[in-house]
């Protein structure tokens, strides 16, 4: 994990959690200059959410920062970015990862519609959902047939793979090796909690990515849908994420 926290509570509590988790938090940096980022999330009785987030030391984050991480950037299997540091930071780990040709996951979370053209080709695999997926192109989502031609207006900007999730639909596959729009559905779950399904969306895929190489995308997305699905029958984000041993062998 390569970030930045304030040197508070929420900071230590964060690096407390990365520990337990077995997470290296080798470059996990603190400042007096900015507290933890943070965010308020609201759910309403059907399992939705609205989030809040305040950045904080999130935007602190720098260049002399990722060039102490430059050797764990280089020797990892998947890389995963977004856009909840600054921007610039995040295309320039991206381009540290794709030189030293390690795989790179980009989530554009939150989307901007100014998103810089390089984070389209620097991503091995652009990974938004419906929401972030219209304001990059200016196309309404609400359907997979919608998914696909949004994820075609981003695969022509330079992406190899573009996948659009679309929540309890399941998501939606285009790369330049496919360029026919895939869907696959998922599994009907009564949900309690959505906060974080992206999220476990993305680990999940950046597992199979970086431990499965072999599987098609299409068996990555499939499991992937599988786990995240899991996750929304459980409040809370990080306490819904099912650990390995919890779910069903034919997984893995």
């Amino acid at each position: 994990m390569v970030c930045k926290v304030g040197k508070d509570s929420f900071g230590n509590d964060y690096i407390e959690n990365f520990k337990q988790n077995d997470i290296s938090t080798e470059f996990t940096y603190q400042t007096k200059d900015a507290a933890t980022g943070t965010a308020s999330i609201i759910v309403n009785k059907e399992g939705q959410n609205i989030i809040v987030i305040v950045a904080g030391a999130n935007l602190l984050l720098n260049t002399e920062d990722l060039r102490e991480a430059a050797n764990a950037i280089s020797s990892a299997k998947v890389m995963i970015c977004q856009l909840e540091v600054t921007p610039a930071i995040s295309l320039e780990a991206l381009t540290m990862a794709h030189s030293s040709g390690v795989k790179t996951l980009f989530n554009p979370a939150p989307a901007t519609a100014d998103l810089d053209p390089r984070f389209y080709t620097l991503s091995d695999v652009f990974c938004c959902n419906e929401t972030e997926a219209e304001i990059l192109t200016s196309l309404a989502v609400s359907s997979p047939a919608d998914a696909g031609k949004a994820a075609l207006v981003l695969l022509e900007r330079g992406c190899r793979v573009v996948i659009i999730t679309l929540g309890a639909a399941g998501c939606v596959l285009l790369s330049q090796a496919e360029p026919v729009p895939k869907y696959i559905p998922t599994e009907k779950v009564k949900a309690v909690d959505t906060t974080g399904a992206g999220d476990s969306f993305v680990g999940a895929l950046a597992f199979y990515l970086a431990y499965y190489p072999n599987l098609s995308l299409e068996e990555m997305l499939k499991r992937s849908n599988f786990i995240a699905a899991v996750s929304v029958q459980a409040a809370g984000t990080q306490s819904s994420y099912p650990y390995k041993k919890d779910l069903p062998l034919d997984l893995f």
